[in-house]
């Protein structure tokens, strides 16, 4: 594995940094509205599954890191890693179900932004494990990527959007 990972040091150090950063503005935009939050029905459990997504693309970059691992058990790290985070996106995805004042197209939409990265993470272990290693590794990419961009949304939606 070390092989593998070895093109994919910066990029993992970059973004285990950048996620810790994310995930610490996050929980700073939370704790300033956390009055408002807490009314909504859907912005706690929202919250926490971004912070979730954020932690996974921490841990499968700090696993990135682990020198000579072999490619199965990072790909199981990943898989196990995304699959706890997934237990958060499930339930922010039935308490969105249950919110009867917003249409089913924007219950869809605020699902889906947490579907999609760890889909990407799934993806990428699955891939690594079966073999095609750079193709894994280049959807775990993808999954980091996104994470940071649904929690730079919701942290959007901390900051300004809950207090119009």
């Amino acid at each position: 594995m070390a092989d593998a990972l070895e093109g994919w040091t910066d990029f993992n150090v970059a973004m285990v940094g950048a996620t810790a950063a994310l995930a610490g503005l996050l929980i700073v935009a939370m704790s300033v509205n956390i009055s408002t939050i807490m009314t909504s029905p859907t912005l706690p459990a929202r919250a926490a599954s971004s912070i979730a997504a954020l932690v996974l693309a921490i841990v499968a970059g700090a696993l990135g890191l682990v020198p000579a691992q072999p490619e199965v058990a990072y790909g199981v790290e990943v898989l196990v890693a995304a699959a706890l985070a997934a237990v958060f996106q499930v339930h922010a995805m039935r308490v969105i179900a249950r919110e009867d004042r917003i249409s089913a197209a924007d219950r869809f939409g605020k699902s889906v932004i947490g579907v999609i990265p760890l889909a990407a993470f799934l993806i990428g272990g699955m891939l690594i494990i079966a073999g095609p290693v750079a193709a894994g590794l280049v959807a775990v990419a993808m999954g980091s990527l996104l994470a940071v961009i649904a929690a730079i949304l919701i942290a959007w939606v901390m900051l300004v959007e809950v207090l119009r």
